[in-house]
């Protein structure tokens, strides 16, 4: 079964026992998607969301309704050996669970298996070995070029090869996790020496995460062509960013402690499974653009790896949630604006023989519209603080202050399905130390 094919899972006929998954925003029996979840009390253990609720895997494989390799990795403390089992495992979890929840008859042998979502906590899921943020929106490389290199905003490398760095992992933290203000050195345009203090230029970048399944061996590249194996799920990334930070140091080596400090990403593994339904052909290149090198070209690929996502941004500040104000929609944008597909980025990461991992995440870089209505950073909204955003109630906004929450949704959605979610991959913004 080719990894764009849907089955009996994806039905929009499909209906769960489970009364709040039907007409569910995020989670309808057609997502299923996989996490980390501790009901109240009690330890840490692998769930998939449904409706409101979590379904507890560890539990279904304790008392049989599991079985082989499946159950074994579904008892581990995170989902790392579940995301290392090849699709065709984790497609025979995907329907196992979706008749559990979808089948009357089963409704019996679940009870107890299924917690509130409200009353859980939920975690990263995996243990991530190694982060890597990459810079596949070509709307936000113009934009965010335009503002230092006005005549020539991409650099000539931009639309030849996947441009990436490596990131920290270990600053990478659940939706719901505050973020620290982080202090470091910045230089002001007019001043002689940079300073040390607390970021003015803090900002958000909307990004699609791309979880890792099955690696590969030191030394042994993956084929653009067997990608879509090693690409287990998809969740939401908030990169956040100290952009004074970044401008001052990232010359010559790149970001480093303008992003370090803390990244946010949605608790919810959404399965490469899940996603086949939405899947579209990359659109084509403009006129006069380079055809990807043959290491990144693959014909499947072309016609089915890019993703029918639709990506928004929040803001919610302190004075509107005293206000009672519901959150401020800052853009909408889809990520059919990628530049390079999620399956060229896999295959130029390891295409050097550098070793992918169960778990492993890779940003995608901010995604932006062609219009200002859909870019994903406030340095794009403002124009890099010059242009501020107005608030419905009075308050501007050049880059974030203290209080603030941002807040990101995804929704996939074609002709023919049922339209399936993200979650919300939200953090505040306390003071800094």
């Amino acid at each position: 079964m080719n990894w764009w094919q849907t089955d009996e899972t994806h039905d929009p006929s499909r209906k769960s026992w489970v009364e709040s998954a039907e007409r569910h925003r995020d989670f309808p029996i057609q997502n299923l998607p996989l996490g980390l979840f501790s009901p109240p009390g009690e330890p840490a253990r692998i769930g998939v969301a449904i409706g409101d609720m979590i379904l507890d895997l560890r539990a279904c494989a304790e008392r049989g309704l599991l079985d082989g390799i499946v159950a074994a990795a579904c008892q581990e403390e995170t989902v790392n050996r579940l995301l290392a089992l090849p699709s065709v495992s984790r497609r025979h979890l995907r329907r196992r669970v979706s008749a559990l929840l979808s089948d009357p008859a089963e409704r019996k042998a679940m009870e107890g298996l299924l917690f509130p979502a409200a009353q859980c906590s939920l975690h990263v899921p995996a243990r991530i070995g190694d982060y890597t943020d990459f810079y596949v929106g070509i709307h936000h490389a113009t934009n965010i070029g335009r503002q230092f290199r006005p005549d020539n905003p991409l650099l000539p490398n931009y639309k030849y090869v996947p441009i990436g760095y490596h990131g920290r992992a270990s600053s990478i933290r659940s939706s719901g996790v505050p973020v620290r203000r982080p202090v470091g050195q910045r230089k002001p345009p007019d001043a002689e020496a940079p300073l040390f203090g607390p970021t003015t230029r803090l900002d958000h970048e909307l990004e699609l995460g791309v979880w890792i399944g099955p690696g590969n061996e030191l030394g042994a590249p993956i084929p653009i062509g067997q990608a879509a194996e090693h690409v287990a799920g998809f969740c939401l990334l908030n990169d956040w960013s100290a952009r004074d930070f970044q401008a001052w140091e990232y010359q010559p080596l790149g970001p480093f402690l303008a992003k370090s400090f803390h990244s946010t990403i949605s608790p919810w593994i959404v399965t490469a499974e899940a996603m086949a339904p939405f899947r579209l052909a990359q659109p084509p290149r403009p006129g006069g653009d380079p055809q990807p090198l043959p290491y990144l070209l693959d014909e499947a690929d072309q016609a089915h790896g890019a993703l029918g996502l639709t990506l928004e941004a929040f803001l919610l500040t302190e004075r509107m949630t005293k206000e009672g104000a519901a959150p401020f929609r800052l853009s909408t944008g889809s990520t059919a604006a990628m530049y390079w597909t999620v399956h060229q980025i896999v295959a130029h990461h390891a295409s050097n023989g550098c070793n992918l991992s169960p778990g492993d995440l890779l940003g995608t870089g901010t995604i932006s519209a062609p219009t200002r209505e859909g870019v994903g950073s406030m340095i794009e909204l403002t124009a890099g603080g010059k242009e501020p955003i107005v608030l419905p109630n009075g308050e501007t906004r050049s880059f974030l202050e203290d209080g603030d929450e941002i807040i990101l949704r995804a929704t996939a959605s074609a002709p023919g399905f049922v339209s399936i979610g993200f979650g919300e991959c939200r953090a505040k913004l306390r003071p800094a130390l």
